[in-house]
């Protein structure tokens, strides 16, 4: 079949929103189908398949957009109607400017949509500061449906938490499916070897990008309050804006500077791997495929029990979590999974069995799956 796969946003795969349409595209190419991507990214200009729309200028915040790695495409009719010309199915990532074109041309032409779900408000109102204001966040749900979703014949939530969470604030049940983003196969127990400038040190992993929802300062804060502080060797995996800050606030904090650097993933798998503990303090999360990552490579996660992230519903105990914002609380937790190495192997052997049902091929089997019987469904009501 023909499918269309819209982007407002792409670019590097650097960030869970890119990463879910990369493995979509390349899974459901792999399973015979021809998929089109429609893009901003002109380093993909020429690529066979790929459908270049110009970005939106935000004028004097030009600068502010590009300092937080954001690259924003604006529609262009004449490019959607090449992108849409004999699609079968049309499938959003985010709930903006092109998919919104792209939802309203589909429905001219009686294409069936889908989109992902992979916004929350608060992952743009944290721009304008206004991440805890929760009126403007559920009016910022209430305008991705008027928006987008309602033009949508089915919604992908990569977890039940976000759907919910959408629901709730718009007031109204969807017609969607929750299916979890995915875990690579290369991220699996294996051999590995430790950087020599760890030491004998304790690692501490976090991927995410570095950005204020994430809340890297309270695992800074809690490391600086365990009592392993002067053996813990922090690795913050990832990029983004607020690296300089986060470097400076670790400085007057830590004994150990944090390793802080985007790694491929095969590098990785590698720190996973040679890894202590997993600790992942956002306060702000739609899924965090990177704790799965950590946890199916075998590494004990601790969780922000974070009303506002799904990632608390990966804690298959109560150590497994701690007080978000809570730099104490996570020190307690620090100090009690690293104190007891034969703790941390049992709990390890249970998260190896419980990471199973986010394989990643079982994950874009299912994707494939929506998106078919919403094409079947479409075409037995029309």
């Amino acid at each position: 079949m023909r499918f269309v796969i819209v982007c407002d946003v792409l670019g590097k795969e650097n960030n869970g929103t890119t990463v879910a349409a990369m493995n979509l595209i390349r899974a459901l190419r792999a399973k015979g189908h021809e998929v089109r991507i429609v893009c901003p990214d002109r380093d993909r200009a020429g690529e066979p398949g790929c459908y270049i729309i110009p970005t939106i200028s935000f004028g004097p915040l030009n600068g502010y957009v590009r300092k937080n790695g954001v690259t924003i495409a604006r529609p262009k009719r004449e490019t959607l109607e090449k992108a849409l010309d004999g699609a079968d199915a049309v499938h959003l990532l985010v709930p903006f400017a092109v998919s919104h074109a792209a939802a309203k041309l589909a429905q001219e032409k009686g294409i069936p949509v889908t989109a992902g779900f992979h916004c929350q408000a608060e992952n743009f109102s944290n721009h304008i500061f206004l991440m805890n204001a929760k009126r403007f966040n559920r009016g910022v749900y209430r305008f991705f449906d008027r928006y987008v979703y309602k033009r949508v014949d089915c919604i992908h939530y990569p977890t039940q938490f976000i759907r919910d969470t959408y629901e709730h604030a718009v007031g109204h049940p969807t017609a969607g499916r929750v299916i979890s983003n995915g875990v690579n196969g290369i991220f699996r127990p294996g051999p590995a070897e430790k950087p020599e400038a760890f030491g004998d040190k304790f690692v501490i992993l976090f991927t995410g990008r570095f950005s204020k929802e994430k809340s890297h300062k309270v695992l800074i804060d809690g490391v600086a309050r365990s009592k392993y502080a002067d053996r813990i060797q922090l690795v913050f995996a990832g990029s983004g804006p607020q690296e300089k800050n986060l470097r400076e606030y670790a400085a007057k904090r830590l004994k150990n500077p944090p390793v802080m650097q985007f790694f491929s993933r095969e590098a990785l798998v590698n720190i996973i791997r040679t890894a202590d503990l997993y600790v992942h303090p956002a306060e702000i999360e739609i899924e965090a495929i990177s704790c799965l990552e950590a946890i199916a490579c075998g590494l004990v996660p601790v969780i922000a029990d974070s009303p506002r992230s799904a990632t608390r519903f990966f804690a298959l105990t109560p150590e497994n979590l701690f007080r978000f914002n809570d730099p104490d609380a996570l020190a307690a937790r620090i100090d009690y999974w690293l104190s007891d190495p034969a703790r941390r192997e049992e709990c390890r052997e249970r998260y190896l069995g419980y990471a199973a049902q986010f394989e990643q091929q079982r994950c874009m089997d299912e994707m494939e799956r929506m998106i078919l019987e919403t094409v079947e469904k479409k075409h037995e009501t029309a």
